[in-house]
């Protein structure tokens, strides 16, 4: 059931809440122009860039809260978004010089099981 007192006010659903801010920041968008933005990807501010044009308050706060390096998950908990909606704007401060991400390698370059299970063993034979 959709509720609204005013045309003024946003349009909520009910069980999923606020529905048109996030296609708003995103202009509809529904993927980043920039970036795959994995789950564990870590994202940072570049220091000493400033903003050419306004931000959204939430593209604010990533900056914000990326002087550390934070993962995308972190930054879509923090900022109680949609993952997809924060991923497109993460491409967006990505493509703007904001932020860089680095990626998580690739599943092949991962260790395998047989490698950390023999570095455990090497651990515990000191």
């Amino acid at each position: 059931m959709y509720t609204s007192d005013t045309a003024d006010e946003a349009w909520y659903d009910d069980a999923a809440g606020p529905v048109a801010r996030p296609y708003t920041m995103t202009g509809g968008r529904t993927a980043p122009d920039r970036g795959r933005f994995d789950l564990i990807s870590l994202v940072v501010a570049r220091r000493g860039v400033t903003p050419g044009a306004p931000l959204f308050p939430e593209q604010a706060r990533i900056v914000e809260l990326c002087h550390h390096p934070v993962s995308v998950a972190e930054v879509g908990a923090e900022l109680d978004l949609p993952l997809g909606t924060v991923r497109v704007l993460l491409g967006d401060l990505v493509t703007a010089g904001l932020i860089e991400t680095h990626e998580p390698p690739a599943l092949s370059e991962r260790p395998t099981a047989d490698l950390l299970e023999a570095i455990l063993v090497g651990l515990r034979a000191l």
